[in-house]
């Protein structure tokens, strides 16, 4: 195991140089310019400005001496200067990373919790009313748009109902969290500030909603289609003719042999809740990475925008090693050389 993860490593190294060429040279071959996109008309004017601000950000150089740099500063741990925020990447990328891995863990908490439940009545109540229910509930799950479900949720339950705040990750008000692990929740239960868990709960619950509600439904319809065709096998068939208890068929014996497949959804849902909450964090004034990434586009900062997307394969490199390492734990039959 220990030799297969190695090797895994070792080619985490080569993907993340392949996605930095590819991130690098589509961002800066997008056809516009920081300059126009970060200075006033006045300064445009201005050719000695541009000339200026060019050079300061190394624009003036070819393309390929420009990821030379980039790359050689990457390899000691610098990945460069925000153009738009005059800070470290790294320091920005410390900055809002909390706020969206905190926000996926607990959409994924929603997502797994609800969709194997869900998928194991749907299963278990075949064809009756509450398996068309959940049915109905998943398919809308991965067909409303994430945008739209936000706003309507944020119209219900913080306009009319008025049962959740608005936005951000926590009142600002009442509550300043400094130093911690930047994650809200465990901060506040670790330095037993009970308000600030309170609050922060209330912050994070609807757009974990929102964000784990496509995961759901496709963690949902994994584990019914899974489960049914577990137990149509022989050896369920012969766990209910011992006279074994229906429930300890399913949860103790069907489910286990069935949760491979849903490992796989639930791991590269939660890669997908990382790479993809531009519109949520939006919606919900959420400063997480999603947020740093929409404006880090708009304005052309491609040191940024490296840097998230450097991120961001991380993440689904370790999210999938992560995975085949689950895989051997939960079936005993899968042994990696």
């Amino acid at each position: 195991m220990l030799r297969y993860i190695l090797r895994r490593l070792s080619l985490m190294v080569v993907l993340l140089f392949g996605v930095s060429i590819m991130v690098f040279a589509i961002s800066h071959m997008v056809p516009s310019n920081p300059a126009a996109a970060n200075l006033s008309q006045t300064a445009l004017n201005d050719p000695e400005i541009v000339a200026a601000y060019e050079a300061k950000w190394g624009l003036d150089k070819p393309l390929y001496e420009q990821y030379f740099i980039y790359m050689e500063n990457l390899l000691k741990g610098d990945m460069g200067t925000s153009i738009r925020t005059g800070r470290p990447v790294m320091d920005d990328l410390k900055q809002y990373f909390p706020a969206t891995l905190e926000l996926s863990i607990f959409a994924m908490i929603f997502a797994i919790v609800l969709g194997i439940l869900s998928g194991v009545l749907s299963a278990v109540f075949q064809n009756k009313p509450i398996d068309q229910v959940l049915r109905t509930v998943s398919v809308s799950g991965v067909s409303l748009p994430s945008f739209w479900f936000a706003l309507v949720v944020m119209s219900f339950f913080c306009g009319t109902l008025k049962w959740f705040p608005s936005g951000g990750r926590i009142d600002p008000r009442l509550f300043n969290p400094t130093g911690g692990t930047g994650l809200y929740v465990i901060d506040a239960i670790a330095w037993g500030e009970w308000g600030m868990l309170k609050d922060s709960l209330a912050h994070i619950v609807l757009p974990a909603l929102v964000l784990g509600f496509f995961t759901m439904g496709l963690i949902t319809r994994q584990t019914r289609s899974n489960l049914l065709e577990t137990m149509s096998m022989d050896y369920i068939r012969t766990a209910r003719a011992k006279g074994m208890k229906e429930s300890r068929v399913v949860w103790g014996h069907a489910l286990n042999n069935a949760l491979i497949p849903v490992i796989t959804v639930a791991g590269m849902g939660f890669c997908n809740l990382l790479g993809g909450m531009v519109f949520v964090e939006k919606i919900f004034s959420w400063p997480g990475i999603g947020q740093y990434a929409y404006l880090s586009a708009t304005t052309l900062d491609f040191p940024a925008i490296c840097g998230v997307s450097l991120l961001i394969a991380v993440t689904y490199v370790v999210v999938n090693l992560l995975i085949d390492i689950l895989y051997g734990v939960i079936d005993p039959r899968i042994r990696y050389q």
